[in-house]
Parts: structure tokens; sequence; C-alpha cells
């Protein structure tokens, strides 16, 4: 049985679990949600890289991402672009993204991503 490493636990979840060699991402969202969606998607995807780097890592191994947005028609293009210009090339991630109500109002955008070990 491997080892199953888990960091920033609270009683609900972990913010990252390692586990056979994969980093797993609890939903990221931005500390300051009075951005639009550019800041906020910038603020998420730099938590981001510092969870991967924490975790051994980073977004040159993603695997896989999952995007949820407040309002999809209004926000997709701006996510688009910071998140076009943060991928890694020719490394993209698997990846969808839908429109979610949002467990708090000003939140825009929250991600989820897993990746791969070195």
């Amino acid at each position: 049985m491997s080892e199953i490493i888990r960091m920033d636990g609270e009683a609900r979840g972990s913010r990252v679990v390692i586990h056979n060699g994969i980093v797993y991402l609890a939903g990221v969202t931005a500390p300051d949600r009075e951005q639009d969606i550019g800041g906020q998607t910038t603020q998420v995807l730099d938590r981001i890289d510092a969870y991967l780097e924490r975790a051994g890592t980073d977004k040159t191994r993603l695997l896989t991402a999952q995007i949820w947005l407040r309002d999809i028609e209004r926000d997709f293009a701006g996510m688009n672009a910071v998140w076009d210009h943060w991928t890694a090339p020719h490394a993209s991630p698997t990846r969808a993204t839908v429109q979610s109500s949002m467990a708090s109002t000003p939140t825009l955008v929250e991600i989820v991503v897993t990746a791969a070990l070195p």
C-alpha cells in the first residue's frame, strides 16, 4: 500500500493530496474577489503554481483541469486569455469548463487541477 500525503487539511478536506505519484488539488479561488475575471483567474493560477511547487511538481505536469465560472457567457473569453498565457506550451491538460452559481457570490472562477509528480 502506498503512502497518502495530505497537506493543509481541515475537517472537510485537504488542500492537496498526493498518492501514487499524482497530486490532487482542491478547488482554488481568488483571495481578492473584488477583481474582475482576469484578476481572479490570475490569482487562482498563481495559487495553483504555489501549491504544485509545495507538492514537488509544476504546471508542465498537469493532467487535468476543471474550471467553474459564475457566468460562462460573460467570463469565458477573459478567463481563457489568462489561462492561455499561463499554460505551459505543449503541456495542456484535459479540461472541462462549466457554469456554476458558486458558493460565494463574489467568486467568479474556481479551478481544480491534477498533476503528475516528476
